[in-house]
């Protein structure tokens, strides 16, 4: 039975490190090719998450493969520690988030949003110039907003207030319309 657990334990680590050399590979892609500042924004963390990946699979891989238990126990509280990074990211993310859920309007295909609806922490990040405007960058690089001229161009004002939009397009459409009129 052990020699079964240890020999599926390797084979999901190998596994694992094929996995992490695409993604250490993007990173360093990234890191040398960013156009943008999303994209050296994403830089560094995935070539975090690529080396963290590749160390935690070849010390599960050689504990397993190889009954090293000082590298099973490394991998035991790597893969602990991950699971628990992304508990408390769950945990952090909706906390931050969780009170900005919009307001129904009647009549309305959208919620309203208000950055007052979120929390403190969020509404300083957003607040800051400097954070605002790489991630009005970001919004336009990736052309959240791009169709909207095109789309409701030709469209009334009570169509377009029946239109289901979620909460970036409410905030950069109604933008984008009403400095168009």
């Amino acid at each position: 039975m052990v020699q079964c657990s240890n020999n599926l334990l390797g084979i999901l680590n190998f596994f694992t490190f094929l996995l992490s050399i695409p993604i250490l590979s993007a990173g360093i892609w990234l890191g040398k090719n960013a156009a943008t500042e999303c994209e050296r924004f994403l830089d560094k963390p995935i070539v975090v998450i690529g080396i963290f990946l590749m160390f935690v699979s070849i010390a599960g891989l050689v504990g397993a493969c190889c009954r090293v238990s000082c590298l099973l126990w490394l991998y035991l509280c790597a893969m602990f520690l991950l699971i628990l990074l992304g508990f408390c990211f769950t945990i952090f993310a909706f906390a931050v988030t969780n009170r900005g859920a919009g307001e129904v309007l009647s009549d309305r295909g959208y919620k309203e949003y208000r950055v007052g609806d979120y929390s403190n922490w969020l509404q300083k990040r957003v607040g800051n110039a400097k954070n605002w405007d790489r991630i009005k960058s970001c919004l336009i690089y990736s052309n959240v907003c791009s169709t909207f001229s095109s789309r409701y161009a030709r469209v009334n004002v009570e169509e377009f207030y029946k239109t289901n939009l979620n909460a970036l397009q409410v905030t950069f459409d109604f933008h984008f319309l009403f400095s168009a009129i």
